[in-house]
C-alpha cells in the first residue's frame, strides 16, 4: 500500500527504539508556549499531529535557564515543576502512538532583554540589547543547564531533545568567528570554538543515558560572513556523532542573515544540496529541512540518497494529517503549506499566538470544533474565492445543503491571481486542495453563474464572499489614456508592457506586479542560489560570495503617495525579501509622489515639490482595490440571514489570513 511513498514511509531504526517513519515535524515557536492555558492547547496541537501520523515531533524552543529566554516572558524549562506541567503535553502525543522530543534554545545575543549573553560582548544588528561575554564559570553552568533540562524532559516522558545550534542563536555563535573573538579556550582556534556544544551534548548523554533520543540542530549553511567552511562544518558533525548525537538535524542561515530560507520565493528543496554534502562524512541519520511541502518532494529526496529523514513544521501547521493523507495514497487532498508565513511568523513576531492562513485550526484545537449540525440548511454562498469556498466546505463537512455561486468560470479569485507571480506559485496548491474538498464534501458548484437577489432569498442562509476588484484612481487624462492597465487585466491577459513600466501604488499588489514584470525567464534552482549570493561548494566562509545585481532590462518605477519607505509589501517577516529583490532589479521606488496626470509622454508626478516626467510605455494602476457587493440595495431584506466575508466584507489590503477565517468561523457558527 506504501508503495507510492515506500521511502518517506520506511521505519527509520536508532538502535534503542524505531521511528514509523522518515518525518520530523520540525521545530517552531507557536506563542502557546507562554500562554496561561499554552500546555493544554499544545496538547491539543500536538497530538492532532501525532493522530496524523508524523513519526517524530519537535516542540518549539524551551530556555535551559532564565539567561536564555528569548524574551523576558519565553518558555524556560529548567525546574521540576515544569516536568509536572509538560506531562500532559507528552501523554497526549503517545496516546496516539506518536514520539516527541523537546527542544533546547538559548538565544545568546538574540535574547531581547538586557541580561543577554554569548560567547563575546558583540551586539547583533537584529538585536536591541548588546550582551555580556559569558565567564568561565557562566559556560560551565549553562552546560549543565542543558543537561539539567534534557533530564528533566526525560522524566517528563519525552522521548528525546533537540539541541538548538543553529539559527545564530547562542550555541552558533561560539561556533563562529563572527561571534567568537576569546582568547581562551573557548575562543580562537575551531577546536576551541567548537567545545561549547560538544560539552553540551556530552553532558546530556552522561546525564540520560543511551537510550534516549538526542538531536542536534547542526547549522550546515550559515548565510552569514565569517561563518563556518564545509570542512569546519564536517569536522564538528563528525565530533559531535562520537560525542553522542542521535540524529543530526540540518540548520539553514542565522536570522540576522539577509538571504529567504523558508518563504514562499524560495524554490521547493532549495538547501537539500546542503545535507547531502555533509550526510557521506557521518553514520548516523541525517535530517534535511526548508520548503519541503508536499510527499512527493519528501519522497524524491529520500529516494535519491540526500538525507535520511526529511523535517517539516509548517507543512504541518497547514495539515496534521499530512503523513496519514499521503499513507492512503490521498495527496490530493492536503491542505499545503504555502509559505506565506503571514499567519504563523508574522503573529509570533508581533507577540501572538501562531497559526495558519490555510488552516485556521492550527493552534485554536481547543477552540475551533467541527460539530454535525443536528438541523441540515440550504444555505448559499456567493463567490469562490477563498473566503467562500472556506466557509462552503466547512458547512458542507457539518452537514449543510451548500450551493456554491461563481460568476467566472473556475474558483480561487484573487488567489488565482497570486499564483501567477514569480514566488508565489504555491497558492495554486490552495486552489488545488479546495477544488477537492468542494468534491469531497458534496458542495453544489455553479460557476459562470451570476446569483441574484429573487435566486439566493429562497435560501435558509446566505453568505456574500464576493471579493473586490480594482479601485480606480482620480488621475487627470487616465480614462483617455492606451498606456493604463489595471493590475487584474495585466495578470489575466498578459498584456505587453513595453520596456519602460510605472506602477501605481505600493502595496502588496504592486510589490507583486514589479516582481512579475522584472523576473528573469526560465530561473532554475541554481540561477536563485547565484543570484542571493549562495556558494554551492560552501567554499567561502558562511557559504557565501559576493553576487552582483541581476539588473532588469526593463525600466520599471514603483510610486506611492504616502512618504516613506517603498518596496516592503505586506508581511512582517517577508518584506524585507520583496524590497531587497527589487533593488538588486534595478527597479526605482520612491515614496511621497503626488500624481500630476497622464498624458502621451507618460505618468507627469511632482516629487519634492518638482515636476517630473516618468516617461512610460505602460501605466500599471496597482492603487489598492473595493469590496464587490452585488444588489446590496436590497442586502436589508435578507435580515439576519445575511452574512458578509472576505474582501466584499472589508477590501483595504489583501488579506487572505483574515478571508479563510472568517469563512471557518462562519462555517462553524451556522
Amino acid at each position: 500500500m506504501f508503495a507510492m511513498y515506500s521511502n518517506l514511509l520506511k521505519p527509520l531504526d536508532l538502535g534503542f527504539t524505531q521511528l514509523k517513519n522518515r518525518v520530523l515535524m520540525g521545530s517552531m515557536h507557536t506563542g502557546l508556549e507562554e500562554d496561561k492555558q499554552g500546555l493544554d492547547k499544545l496538547a491539543a496541537f500536538y497530538a492532532e499531529r501525532a493522530k496524523g501520523g508524523v513519526g517524530l515531533i519537535v516542540t518549539g524552543g524551551f530556555s535551559p535557564n532564565l539567561r536564555g529566554r528569548l524574551h523576558p516572558f519565553s518558555a524556560e524549562f529548567s525546574k521540576p515543576k515544569h516536568v509536572q506541567a509538560h506531562q500532559v503535553v507528552t501523554e497526549a502525543v503517545h496516546q496516539h502512538g506518536g514520539k516527541i522530543a523537546l527542544q533546547l534554545l538559548h538565544a545568546g545575543r538574540y535574547a531581547l532583554h538586557p541580561f543577554a549573553q554569548s560567547a563575546s560582548a558583540i551586539k547583533a544588528p537584529i538585536a536591541r540589547f548588546s550582551p555580556s561575554a559569558m565567564s568561565e564559570r557562566q559556560i560551565n553552568k549553562t552546560i549543565h543547564a542543558f543537561a539539567n533540562s534534557a533530564a528533566l524532559a526525560q522524566e517528563a516522558g519525552y522521548d528525546g531533545v533537540e539541541v538548538m545550534g543553529s539559527e545564530g542563536y547562542l550555541i552558533n555563535q561560539f561556533i563562529c568567528q563572527r561571534t567568537n573573538t576569546r582568547y581562551d579556550d573557548w575562543g580562537g582556534s575551531y577546536q576551541n570554538r567548537m567545545r561549547f556544544p560538544l560539552e553540551i551534548v556530552k553532558a546530556i548523554r552522561a546525564e540520560v543515558g543511551e537510550q534516549f533520543i538526542i538531536i542536534f540542530r547542526l547549522s550546515m549553511l550559515d548565510l552569514v560572513e565569517q561563518g563556518s567552511t564545509f570542512d569546519e562544518v564536517v569536522e564538528l558533525a563528525q565530533a559531535l556523532e562520537k560525542a553522542g548525537v542521535t540524529l543530526l538535524n540540518t540548520g539553514i542561515g542565522w536570522h540576522e542573515a539577509r538571504i529567504p530560507t523558508i518563504a514562499t520565493q524560495v524554490p521547493r528543496g532549495a538547501f537539500t544540496w546542503v545535507t547531502e554534502k555533509v550526510r557521506p562524512h557521518v553514520s548516523i541519520p541525517i535530517i534535511t529541512c526548508n520548503r519541503i511541502n508536499m510527499p512527493q518532494e519528501a519522497e524524491d529526496i529520500l529516494a535519491s540518497g540526500q538525507a535520511d529523514m526529511v523535517s517539516m513544521a509548517r507543512p504541518f501547521l497547514a495539515d496534521p494529517y499530512f503523513v496519514a493523507k499521503a499513507e492512503q495514497q490521498k495527496s490530493q487532498l492536503i491542505n499545503t503549506c504555502i509559505g506565506c508565513n503571514q499567519a504563523c511568523l508574522d503573529n509570533v513576531f508581533k507577540g501572538k499566538a501562531a497559526s495558519c492562513l490555510v488552516n485556521p485550526y492550527a493552534c485554536r484545537e481547543t477552540e475551533l470544533v467541527e460539530k454535525p449540525v443536528h438541523t441540515s440548511k440550504n444555505i448559499a454562498v456567493v463567490g469562490a474565492g477563498p473566503a467562500g469556498l472556506a466557509c462552503a466546505t466547512t458547512l458542507a463537512k457539518r452537514g449543510h445543503q451548500v450551493d456554491l455561486f461563481e460568476r467566472n468560470d473556475r474558483i480561487g479569485g484573487q488567489f488565482r491571481l497570486a499564483m501567477q507571480i514569480p514566488g508565489k506559485e504555491e497558492f495554486r496548491e490552495t486552489i488545488r486542495y479546495f477544488a477537492n474538498q468542494v468534491d469531497e464534501t458534496g458542495v453544489k458548484l455553479h460557476l459562470e453563474t451570476e446569483a441574484n437577489f429573487d435566486l439566493l432569498k429562497e435560501y435558509d442562509e446566505v453568505i456574500i464572499a464576493s471579493g473586490v476588484q480594482p479601485r480606480s484612481v482620480d488621475i487627470p487624462g487616465l480614462a483617455k489614456s492606451n498606456k493604463v492597465v489595471d493590475y487584474q487585466t495585466l495578470i489575466k491577459e498578459k498584456t505587453y508592457l513595453g520596456d519602460k513600466i510605472a506602477i501605481v501604488g505600493a502595496g502588496g499588489i504592486g510589490i507583486d506586479v514589479a516582481t512579475m514584470i522584472t523576473e528573469p525567464e526560465h530561473q532554475q534552482l541554481d540561477d536563485w542560489l547565484h543570484e542571493w549570493g549562495i556558494d554551492k561548494e560552501i567554499t567561502h566562509p558562511g557559504g557565501l560570495y559576493p553576487f552582483p545585481d541581476v539588473a532588469s532590462d526593463k525600466e520599471v518605477w514603483v510610486f506611492q503617495r504616502r512618504k516613506g519607505r517603498v518596496g516592503k509589501g505586506p508581511g512582517k517577516t517577508t518584506g524585507w525579501i520583496h524590497k531587497r529583490t527589487l533593488e538588486k532589479r534595478g527597479v526605482n521606488l520612491l515614496g511621497g509622489v503626488e500624481y500630476q496626470s497622464i498624458d502621451e509622454q507618460g505618468l507627469q508626478i511632482k516629487y519634492e515639490g518638482e515636476s517630473m516626467t516618468i516617461h512610460a510605455d505602460s501605466i500599471v494602476i496597482c492603487a489598492g482595490q473595493e469590496s464587490v457587493r452585488p444588489f446590496e440595495d436590497k442586502w436589508s431584506q435578507l435580515g439576519d440571514k445575511l452574512h458578509v466575508i472576505g474582501g466584499a466584507d472589508h477590501a483595504g489590503e489583501l488579506d487572505a489570513v483574515r478571508a479563510i477565517r472568517q469563512g471557518v468561523e462562519l462555517g462553524l457558527k451556522l
